[in-house]
């Protein structure tokens, strides 16, 4: 808890639109309206040292190590605001302050501010505030939402007790709360263990709010094309749901200090996770960061008697470990429908002992690392030594058939590194992931078709010329937003070797000739613009988890629209009590689907098959009649 300290008058600071003076002495330009800014952030002393009598001045600075994906506040030339001891009474939500959301310090203290307005929200950069010196009796539960505030100041007000939700404020050091009628058991825990204790309580204590309302369906097809494809028994649709779990070992409170601990425990989540997984039905589900001991543990059993058999690799890491610490790694998974598929597997390093034990699949992995080492114009790249080889992350790709139709699928599913100042690294892992499905799935079109074994199919199973006439599905958590190389390269087919995401640095054909793939990718939100989001956390929100499909082979019928913003305006960030993981699920689901689906919380679309083109036969050569030369 931080001491209080003697009163302070308004802090005058300069003009912020004047430029600076010529001479070295800066001269202060008094203070308009009782509000202005410095040019530099800091208040002006006029020649007196004020921050000596700020509580601020008691405190160490407080530091955090910078996140490269972290939300920057607007660029300004000014970063704080005195407000402070010009008696003002009210803050009215309409106030032009609540648009400065460049601001880190914000001086309120020493007015006569009887409530703070819910809007103080809209300042999502402050780092210090003071509220100290006025008449305040309540504080409002949004300013939970400043997830950046490191010292926040409220001594001498009228104070009873502090909102649980301010709980969320996980990055707060310094509470100053002398002065106030505060409940003593609030205060005993503020003076015997300090800040983070009582924001923890918090946390911990607070109410569970209400779940977001169900999100809608948004319908790609105009009514008459759905109705065609329900009345047409020839339409043939596949579901694949993609959701990053989030591993136990990651779910930690240094990571999330937002979340209650209780919402962090994996046997609080699990149980979200599996009924995220079950009221789907999907016929595919394509997951990342599920620990090696949980999938053998509780989804091989969990997803097995609901129909599911799985395909499961974890990160390359585990090969250097002991039996115990292996469990610990987490890997991908794929399950699928058994009842519906049948499962080939093809990648090119063979399995390890442990991990073929499920009869139905024959498993391999996709190691990056791995394969970069194989290809001969990688071996002499430092930076593939220094960048590509020291990343464990990993892909999976199967191969499907149905068992009624004997339509061919190829699913992948790749949790791409995560390192923003890797651009590069992700870059080659895509490149690396994309060689290896055009392959798979070109040795997959010269496979027999699998005949049915009860003689149920109405016509012949199709054949596949080449790769391309195969269904594909590539999807994963690529780390990636859709301003990115990655999605660049993967939309359009192909990206030069000079772009910027490479940084500058040499790998092989890739950099010298530029990336290049034939599976013509489409992602599945993309006719409608990628969603605003499916990672969502204090630092970072945006689209990085994707579902790729071959636009020859496939089309989209419809998605789930977005995460409700009403609700996202009042939770800071993932995982909460209603979210297992910081990600938002991917789901591409069945066209029979009805009403009793209305209550999904996944982001959702649907696929469908586009009949195989027959080779158009050749007219008969016409030849002139010898008797008419």
């Amino acid at each position: 808890m931080a001491s209080r300290t003697v009163t302070k008058s308004a802090i005058p600071i300069t003009n912020p639109n004047k430029p600076p003076p010529e001479t070295a002495t800066k001269e202060s330009d008094g203070v308009e309206n009782g509000i202005s800014p410095s040019p530099s952030g800091e208040p002006s002393t006029n020649g007196v040292n004020s921050a000596v009598n700020h509580p601020s001045s008691t405190v160490a600075p407080v530091a955090e190590a910078p996140r490269p994906t972290a939300a920057k506040p607007p660029e300004n030339s000014w970063s704080s605001l005195d407000m402070g001891g010009v008696q003002i009474k009210y803050l009215p939500p309409t106030s032009g302050l609540f648009s400065f959301t460049f601001l880190i310090n914000l001086y309120l203290n020493h007015n006569a501010l009887a409530t703070i307005p819910p809007e103080i929200a809209r300042l999502r950069h402050l780092e210090l505030l003071d509220l100290s010196g006025n008449n305040l009796q309540t504080l409002p539960p949004e300013l939970g939402m400043l997830t950046k505030l490191k010292e926040l100041y409220l001594f001498d007000n009228h104070i009873a007790t502090i909102p649980p939700e301010l709980g969320t404020l996980h990055q707060l050091q310094t509470l100053g709360i002398e002065g106030n009628p505060l409940e003593p058991s609030l205060k005993a825990i503020v003076q015997k263990e300090g800040t983070p204790a009582l924001i923890s309580f918090l946390r911990d204590s607070c109410p569970i709010p209400a779940p977001p309302p169900p999100r809608s369906l948004r319908d790609l097809l105009a009514p008459g094309e759905r109705d065609t494809l329900l009345e047409d028994p020839n339409v043939e649709v596949f579901s694949v749901l993609c959701f990053n779990i989030l591993c136990e070992m990651y779910a930690t409170e240094r990571l999330y200090g937002y979340t209650p601990s209780w919402a962090l425990e994996w046997s609080y989540r699990r149980d979200l996770i599996m009924t995220e997984l079950l009221k789907h039905q999907a016929d595919f589900l394509c997951l990342q960061e599920v620990q090696t001991a949980q999938y053998e543990e509780y989804f091989v059993p969990k997803l097995g008697s609901a129909g599911y058999e799985g395909v499961y690799y974890p990160k390359s890491r585990y090969k250097t470990m002991n039996e115990a610490d292996r469990r610990l790694v987490d890997g991908c998974a794929i399950f699928f429908n058994k009842s519906k598929y049948v499962c080939y597997i093809r990648l090119p390093l063979q399995s390890p002992d442990g991990y073929g034990r499920y009869q139905l699949v024959e498993q391999h992995p996709l190691e990056f690392s791995t394969v970069a080492m194989q290809r001969p114009d990688f071996k002499k790249t430092d930076d593939m030594f220094n960048r590509v080889l020291i990343r464990s992350d990993i892909a999976v790709i199967c191969l499907f058939e149905n068992i009624e139709t004997g339509t061919r699928h190829v699913i992948a599913n790749a949790h791409i590194c995560w390192d923003p100042k890797y651009s590069d690294v992700k870059l080659v892992q895509v490149a690396l992931l994309v060689d290896e499905v055009e392959k798979v799935a070109n040795n997959f079109a010269k496979y027999p078709p699998r005949l049915p074994s009860d003689g149920s199919s109405v016509k012949p199973p199709p054949a596949y010329s080449d790769g391309t006439k195969i269904p594909i599905i590539i999807s994963g958590d690529y780390n990636s937003v859709p301003a990115s190389g990655v999605y660049e390269f993967l939309s359009n087919g192909m990206l030069p070797g000079d772009h910027p995401d490479f940084l500058s640095h040499s790998y092989g054909r890739y950099t010298s000739d530029g990336l290049r793939h034939r599976l013509g990718l489409k992602s599945a939100y993309a006719g409608i613009g990628e969603l605003p989001l499916t990672n969502y956390t204090p630092s970072f929100h945006g689209a990085i988890d994707y579902l790729w499909y071959s636009t020859a082979t496939l089309s989209v019928n419809a998605v789930l629209s977005e995460v409700d913003r009403g609700y996202l305006e009042k939770v800071v960030g993932f995982p909460d009590a209603h979210n297992p993981s910081e990600y938002v699920i991917y789901f591409v689901y069945d066209v029979w689907l009805t009403s009793e689906f209305d209550s999904h919380i996944p982001i959702f679309g649907e696929f469908r098959v586009k009949p195989p083109r027959d080779p158009q036969a050749r007219p008969p050569p016409v030849f002139a009649n010898p008797s008419h030369v």
